[in-house]
């Protein structure tokens, strides 16, 4: 019989140091499914014996020091999917992907960490916005004849695509992950067949973020976010979406990361 699947996406920034929250998230959302990005640890040191304590039996990952890092963790049970390529041939472990099976066929769940972009929007003057856009290009080709089937895509996607995913569109189009550049390459590689689960329960004309920067003292007061975290589906999915939930008490806890949690319940 199918049933609820409760997923939860999050950039964890350090997946050690934070695993107290993850053990209070599990607490009090109770998530079927967490993907984490972010997660700055090699896999040599991944704390698999501290997440399947917090129920998770069923883990994948990819990970290295300090930087990067993706995470799956599961209740339910899920096989690695390692189709993919290696994105921009750099081995930098932005990517991790699965496949459970559900009501509905074979899903397979991506989960993605898309580089950032450091902070000058020009791709000769700055090699990691260069990067940024030859991996949303390469990630786009790829899905191109791939998204007829049930799948989810979910993630730190470094983009802000919409004007109402930035406290400012004005002010923020010549900043680094609301540029032009990035946001027509985030729509093209959305309209490979996804659908923006987050904007099918928030109209595209109400303000909707997922990240506060550091340097705000106050970031309630300020308010100046932006959605960089995204949960996207196939079209077979589409009918099967339940709620969802943005967690910005989250970013109020105690040693925060800057993103917050997105919570999708989706009936599988």
């Amino acid at each position: 019989m199918p049933g609820v699947m409760r997923l939860m996406t999050w950039n964890i920034n350090s997946l050690r140091l934070r695993l107290p929250l993850l053990s209070r998230l599990t607490d009090e959302i109770a998530p079927d499914i967490v993907c984490l990005q972010e997660t700055k640890v090699s896999d040599d040191l991944f704390p698999s014996a501290a997440v399947q304590a917090l129920g998770y039996r069923h883990v994948h990952f990819r990970g290295m020091k300090s930087y990067n890092g993706v995470a799956i963790l599961s209740r339910l049970p899920m096989r690695a999917n390692d189709r993919a390529p290696d994105w921009c041939g750099k081995g930098d472990c932005r990517h991790v992907a699965v496949t459970l099976d559900s009501a509905i066929g074979p899903l397979d769940l991506h989960n993605f960490y898309v580089p950032a972009g450091g902070d000058i929007p020009d791709p000769e003057a700055n090699p990691k916005y260069a990067h940024k856009l030859a991996f949303v290009d390469e990630a786009t080709g790829w899905f191109t004849g791939h998204t007829q089937t049930p799948a989810i895509l979910v993630g730190d996607l470094n983009i802000a695509p919409l004007e109402q995913d930035v406290w400012s569109h004005k002010q923020l189009l010549d900043v680094v992950s609301h540029t032009p550049p990035e946001t027509s390459r985030m729509n093209a590689w959305l309209q490979t067949g996804f659908v923006d689960a987050m904007r099918h329960f928030v109209p595209s004309n109400e303000k909707l973020y997922t990240w506060w920067s550091y340097r705000n003292r106050d970031w309630k007061a300020s308010n100046r976010g932006r959605r960089l975290d995204h949960v996207w589906v196939t079209q077979p999915v589409v009918p099967q979406l339940r709620k969802m939930t943005v967690l910005n008490e989250v970013r109020d806890w105690p040693s925060p990361s800057d993103h917050v949690p997105v919570v999708m319940d989706i009936d599988l």
